[in-house]
């Protein structure tokens, strides 16, 4: 993987967008099978009907490994020196998540020539679902 040059990083460059099919059941059932989340609440129609839900609705923490999946794909992990989410909204079964990221700042710091991104994940409307920042180091 080629990391991006800080030199050629400007404030305001957004990263390559990740775009992700449609949630359907069977990404929520895979999702709990991988990570032991079993909430009835993602899984179970008559459950999160009864807990005054229209439908089940995606785990948080999968549009968080989305955004994870976004930095990745532009740098190694080991590059990641921070990351905080926030989560502002629910993921419905059949959204489509988009998430994006946008370079907030350029600082050197402990040493390492680093950029602050902005980050999101929404979905088709454009509605945040999730909001966060990273910290990256591009040397």
């Amino acid at each position: 993987m080629d990391i991006p040059a800080y030199a050629s990083i400007t404030v305001g460059d957004s990263l390559p967008a990740l775009k992700i099919p449609p949630i359907s059941r069977k990404t929520l059932a895979l999702y709990a099978g991988a990570s032991a989340d079993h909430h009835p609440m993602h899984i179970d129609l008559d459950y999160a009907r009864s807990a005054g839900a229209t439908d089940v609705f995606a785990h948080g923490m999968l549009s968080a490994a989305y955004v994870g999946r976004l930095l990745t794909d532009w740098v190694p992990q080991q590059r990641i020196r921070r990351l905080a989410m926030r989560f502002t909204g629910i993921m419905q079964l059949g959204a489509e998540p988009l998430c994006s990221a946008r370079v907030a700042e350029k600082m050197m710091e402990d040493g390492e020539q680093r950029v602050r991104v902005t980050l999101s994940c929404a979905d088709q409307h454009g509605v945040n679902k999730i909001v966060g920042e990273a910290v990256i180091n591009l040397d």
